[in-house]
């Protein structure tokens, strides 16, 4: 989004919370930042500016609102959509690699040299990667603090500070309190011994018989479960093994998850929350959207579809050619026994184990890889060059490059890139127009011929993936819907 004056202003003045994420409105006399729906007194237009994020009004001397806590709303739903080299990094960031591998490694997956990169974001965002990182941990720091039972060093540890000392100075800083005192406004979900509880917020609508309804469908026998309640599965981060728990509740997703390395949990709620495309604005999609006249209806009976994204894109390319030319449920089944045999294990008997690596499906004898041949082939070739890196699908992969060295292999069509696409790399705007439902959707739509679809799916730019879960919807397909006796 770019800030327009204007329409910033109005969105203040009408304190509408649909602006909530997209910009912050920094106040010069008090030297605070909040978001646009602030309940607080409107401050005199003159004597405010706008900032695209949390880190350019901390850059710029302010610190978070005590009143209406900016850090808690969803993120910008600008940077999913885009694909530039400033996207890629601002997800890159969000993901942790800063922490992991400092600037030098985000600069390295990015291509770019480290003062170039630097040179990119501050032209943008008028902030570099240190500053993007460094408000993005004291975000989650004050989520752990507000909302755990967390001793101070671990949350510290947990939100990515090096020290404690600098996990004092930033919130301070940012805050304008102590750690201590945010403690003191705690109000922590009752969680299991051994589990953290979190809140993830999100822009409504959201249609959860949608979105949890295809995790359902899609889930890996072992790996994945749902209790009725809960969206249950096993995670594989960069520092080890986890479950978690997602539950929609009234307002919110709730979060619960057992980590081995709480180091892991900064990028586990960025993954979350991509699984469950909780940054999209809905509200926009569907009013862009509804310009056609035959998505207006479908839109209107079940508003707030959104995109059903991936934990890990590795995992998820491997499943979808796997899904090549074969029944969800038959999917399903095949990534079940492949968990079986080469995931590792776990200590839960309902879920065992976690998704096999690419490195260890790459290297797997035959026997284990049970499916015909040419499959069998794709599936290892896949499998080597995303072990190789040949074959990049981090938070930080150039989609436009995945297409093309994906749409080279062999036994890979276009229905495998897309959706890769949409569900590894978080793609707004894939049509997926090979898709038997989708055809048959718009058949039913008295679309006809490929060529009126593909004439059609012009006007739904750019956003063609979330016209795609409309277009299921017309079917009764499982992953339309929850599960008989499901109460959500």
């Amino acid at each position: 989004m770019e800030l327009d004056r204007q329409t910033c202003e109005r969105a203040l003045l009408a304190r509408d919370s649909r602006f909530d994420g997209w910009f912050f409105t920094g106040v010069h006399s008090t030297k605070i930042y909040c978001r646009p729906s602030c309940p607080a007194r409107t401050p005199s237009l003159p004597g405010v500016t706008f900032y695209a994020s949390a880190a350019t009004a901390q850059a710029g001397g302010f610190r978070a609102c005590k009143r209406c806590r900016p850090d808690a709303v969803p993120g910008s739903p600008e940077w999913s959509p885009r694909s530039d080299v400033i996207a890629r990094a601002v997800r890159l960031i969000h993901d942790g690699v800063v922490e992991r591998e400092g600037v030098s490694g985000l600069a390295q997956q990015l291509h770019y040299s480290t003062r170039h990169l630097h040179r990119l974001l501050r032209s943008e965002l008028g902030v570099g990667p240190l500053e993007l990182a460094r408000a993005e941990r004291a975000r989650v720091a004050r989520v752990l603090l507000e909302t755990t039972d967390l001793l101070v060093g671990d949350v510290a540890y947990a939100s990515g500070f090096g020290s404690l000392r600098q996990f004092n100075d930033t919130i301070r800083e940012v805050f304008a309190v102590t750690p201590s005192a945010l403690r003191t406004r705690r109000r922590p979900l009752v969680a299991e011994e051994g589990s953290l509880s979190l809140r993830l917020a999100y822009r409504p609508p959201l249609n959860v018989a949608s979105l949890f309804g295809h995790l359902i469908a899609t889930g890996v026998p072992g790996v994945e479960r749902w209790d009725g309640t809960t969206f249950h599965r096993v995670v594989t981060l960069h520092h080890g093994m986890g479950v978690i728990g997602l539950t929609p509740e009234d307002g919110f997703i709730r979060l619960d998850a057992q980590l081995e390395d709480l180091r892991d949990l900064m990028s586990l709620v960025t993954r979350c929350r991509q699984l469950l495309d909780l940054d999209a604005d809905p509200t926009q999609i569907g009013q862009d959207l509804s310009r056609d006249e035959l998505l207006r209806p479908l839109i209107e009976r079940a508003p707030g579809r959104r995109l059903p994204g991936a934990l890990n894109g590795e995992e998820m390319v491997l499943r979808a050619v796997l899904g090549q030319q074969v029944s969800t449920k038959s999917a399903a089944t095949m990534a079940g026994k492949l968990a079986a045999a080469l995931g590792a294990s776990t200590s839960r008997s309902d879920l065992p184990s976690a998704f096999p690596t690419a490195e260890a499906i790459a290297s797997a004898p035959d026997a284990l890889l049970a499916m015909p041949v040419t499959r069998r082939n794709t599936l290892r070739t896949v499998a080597t060059m995303l072990a190789s890196r040949e074959l990049d699908v981090s938070p930080g992969a150039d989609r436009s490059e995945v297409r093309r060295v994906l749409g080279q292999v062999r036994g890979i069509g276009p229905w495998t890139v897309g959706v890769v696409a949409m569900r590894g790399l978080a793609e707004p705007d894939e049509p997926l127009l090979s898709d038997l439902g989708v055809v048959n959707a718009a058949k039913h739509l008295g679309i006809m011929n490929p060529r009126e679809l593909a004439t059609r799916s012009e006007a739904w730019r750019p956003w063609r993936s979330y016209a795609v879960q409309y277009l299921w919807a017309t079917s009764d397909h499982p992953v339309n819907s929850l599960p008989k006796g499901t109460n959500p």
